[in-house]
């Protein structure tokens, strides 16, 4: 008698521990910075009252892009699932510990994507539609298997991570403008640092793995620092162009300076160190600057319309 209780309750934890493999291919972590850029875009592209068609505007923006960014996210897990099995960091993925199958992740990635992508071309506009699409495409397409063949690879992820922001704009204003590309060159030159802070922090896994990012062929780490460093100057001097450009004003200018140099700074010990823990103040410095600068410029935009 006690027999039923206890099978409902051991289906039930079997359910629920299914759901939360399929969430975790997902990558719920990098899909939340991709919604945060989109809706960062969003709220930039605007030129209407912030009123209940803007609201249910962004909600379906943000709906249709994360489920587009989910199937990318679970497809890539796909592709790399050998690879992820052999890295630390990754081997208890559900994939690499067998808790989904690889054909049920790849029909649950395409139909993520495909419902994505059709949910913005009916519910949004056919530019941010295209725009999402051509994000996984670059995603999947080429910075995927590129992480196997040149160190090049950072680059051309940095292009698919730049486009959410664009997306967000097209979503609103239908169209893309200067704004939009401004923040692609923000996100573009942001990605290097904190991705090569990263691959450093991690060198030793993506070796294991025959993964080509730069400190991992660049072992004395001279090249990396100075990569790291270059961008980040770079990056200072990109921020800027928003107040340049009359998209944003002075409180913007000032926090992209004192931000920007704060970020800078962040980055020279690793010139002198070249160890993981300056590679990790990189790499934390860099997830701090990005929401700041992009909540500041999204404000001072709004206040100088």
């Amino acid at each position: 008698m006690n027999s039923t209780p206890t099978a409902l309750s051991t289906t039930t934890a079997a359910v629920r521990g299914s759901v939360l493999d399929y969430v975790e291919l997902c990558k719920l972590r990098l899909v939340s910075l991709v919604l945060f850029t989109t809706g960062i875009g969003f709220v930039v592209g605007w030129r209407g009252e912030l009123g209940l068609t803007w609201l249910l505007m962004l909600v379906h923006t943000i709906l249709g892009t994360g489920l587009v960014a989910g199937g990318s996210m679970t497809l890539n897990q796909v592709m790399e699932r050998d690879v992820d099995a052999i890295m630390q960091r990754t081997r208890h993925r559900p994939l690499p510990e067998g808790r989904v199958g690889v054909g049920d992740a790849r029909v649950f990635g395409l139909v993520l994507s495909l419902l994505g992508t059709g949910y913005l071309l009916l519910a949004v506009n056919v530019v941010a539609a295209g725009l999402a699409a051509l994000t996984s495409v670059v995603y999947l397409g080429a910075y995927t298997p590129l992480k196997k063949l040149t160190t090049l690879n950072t680059i051309v992820g940095a292009v698919s991570g730049a486009i959410p922001p664009m997306v967000g704009y097209a979503a609103a204003a239908g169209q893309l403008g200067l704004p939009a590309w401004l923040l692609f060159g923000i996100l573009f030159v942001w990605q290097i640092p904190h991705f090569l802070g990263i691959a450093w922090m991690y060198r030793d896994d993506y070796a294991r793995a025959g993964l080509m990012m730069l400190p991992v062929v660049d072992r004395d780490g001279q090249v990396t620092a100075r990569q790291i460093v270059l961008f980040s100057v770079t990056l200072l001097l990109v921020s800027l162009l928003p107040t340049l450009a009359s998209v944003a004003g002075a409180v913007y200018l000032s926090a992209a300076l004192v931000l920007g140099l704060a970020f800078v700074i962040c980055g020279l010990p690793l010139l002198m160190h070249r160890d993981r823990r300056s590679a990790r103040q990189v790499f934390i410095a860099s997830v701090v600057y990005l929401p700041l600068l992009l909540v500041v410029l999204m404000l001072d935009r709004t206040a100088i319309r």
